[in-house]
């Protein structure tokens, strides 16, 4: 298994040691999560120095909340702490894999920079 199942009791530990963390929110119920879910793994597979994890958001409502998820699936992407996404829907294995070469290639001094200059407005 390529991904980490993510819990309470597991969730902050996981994003405190990682670098970039990519999240699946789903629920056994959702057609477009189990559609889903093969690619989620395949390019978990392929990408072994990023932190894969899955919220069961029947499970795991607080997290879901936490992250204001409120369709399935949502992809949450996280680098050094910051969410760089957070979007509802399936994403082909193709578009999948660019999503996580731009994020490995963001100059993350710039993005905090920005975030920065945001927060004093």
């Amino acid at each position: 298994m390529a991904y980490t199942d993510l819990t309470t009791q597991n969730f902050n530990e996981t994003l405190d040691d990682k670098n970039i963390v990519i999240i699946d929110f789903w629920a056994e119920w959702c057609g477009p999560c189990k559609q889903f879910a093969p690619i989620f793994e395949k390019v978990a597979a392929k990408n072994p120095d990023i932190t894969f994890g899955k919220v069961n958001t029947e499970e795991q409502k607080a997290i879901a909340s936490q992250y204001d998820v409120f369709s399935i699936p949502t992809l949450v992407v996280i680098r050094d702490g910051i969410v760089l996404l957070n979007q509802a829907g399936m994403l082909p294995e193709d578009t999948f894999d660019k999503l996580i070469t731009h994020v490995k290639g963001l100059d993350m001094d710039a993005v905090r920079k920005e975030l920065d200059e945001e927060d004093e407005e």
